[in-house]
């Protein structure tokens, strides 16, 4: 090979260095890390935060109240009305159209998050990117041990193939997960102005409480998820580790 190409002796020696870190890392994250945090995940869904069987105890105030209807007199003056009744129709504002109430400020100052899915939300959101990042180093060690291609002989190799292609949906599932918080807090944000804009309807206000509820279960079944990935990339790389190291039986084993 270094006949064909020829590769710098310095930089050769800190990609092979890179190379034994990465294998160091990853062997020790499958060994050690993955059974770890899985039990750790195990004993975090038996915590009493995440197992509050009344969602009403999860509910935040929304500190919005309800300003006072105002009253507008009827025009009974005949022609008078018929005028307005006229220019109403002719500028296109029928009763049908819904201006809301002008909001400059929130009359409590700023408008609070849900304390207590915030605070469940920075206890899952540090997990799910340990996921992400452990998942990436053992994918690129595995992708490493991958042979250079051949004819044949390549039973292993689709192993390592599938190993790699198992932890790339995991890293796409649980980045996924992220997006999922953040959609939550711009649907929660955006239900939350529709309420200070039409402070009258109660259906705003409901909806609110029900997306917290619907995060609150979804915060949960993360939880679980992040534990079972867990469970399956060990398992998985554990029962297939002598492919995976060594994709390929030379051969003087497949005389025998």
């Amino acid at each position: 090979m270094s006949s064909l190409l020829k590769v710098d002796s310095e930089i050769k020696t800190k990609v092979d260095a890179f190379r034994e870190r990465i294998t160091a890392e990853a062997e020790d994250l499958v060994a050690n890390f993955f059974p770890k945090k899985l039990l750790e995940l195990d004993a975090f869904l038996k915590d009493p935060s995440i197992n509050i069987v009344e969602l009403k105890d999860i509910h935040s105030e929304i500190n919005l109240t309800v300003p006072d209807p105002i009253l507008i007199p009827n025009l009974h003056d005949g022609l008078e009305a018929q005028n307005a009744k006229k220019r109403k129709l002719e500028d296109g504002s029928g009763d049908d159209k819904m201006t809301g109430t002008k909001v400059f400020v929130m009359p409590g100052g700023m408008m609070k998050s849900n304390g207590n899915l915030v605070d469940l939300i920075e206890k899952v959101k540090p997990e799910i990117r340990t996921l992400i990042e452990k998942c990436n180093t053992v994918k690129m060690w595995v992708q490493l041990l991958i042979p250079r291609i051949e004819d044949g002989n390549n039973f292993g190799v689709s192993i390592q193939e599938e190993t790699v292609a198992e932890l790339r949906t995991v890293e796409g599932e649980a980045a996924s997960y992220l997006d999922q918080i953040s959609r939550y807090y711009i649907t929660r944000a955006k239900l939350v102005s529709k309420i200070a804009k039409y402070p009258h309807v109660e259906d705003y206000r409901r909806t609110v409480t029900e997306i917290d509820e619907k995060e609150y279960i979804s915060l949960k079944i993360i939880v679980s998820e992040l534990r079972n990935q867990y469970v399956t990339l060990h398992d998985m790389i554990l029962k297939n580790i002598e492919k995976i190291k060594r994709p390929r039986s030379s051969n003087s084993d497949a005389l025998y």
